[in-house]
């Protein structure tokens, strides 16, 4: 059975809303995935797996900094 956290991981993204506001609207609208706000300051970003490698891609070449 595969480990919770290593499961997570591959499935979410999560960043301050600062760095994903500036290309929030693309990654919504380039990718399947679901955009959550949690409180005031960070974001979390869900999908599958192959979509979370790509849009962590897509934001490294756009310049955000993925944890």
């Amino acid at each position: 059975m595969p480990d919770p956290s290593r499961l997570r991981d591959s499935t979410q993204i999560v960043l301050p809303c600062d760095a994903l506001d500036p290309v929030r609207a693309d990654v919504e609208a380039d990718f399947t995935v679901t955009v959550f706000r949690e409180g005031d300051a960070m974001c979390r970003i869900i999908g599958s797996p192959v979509e979370i490698k790509a849009v962590s891609n897509y934001l490294s070449r756009h310049g955000v900094n993925v944890p």
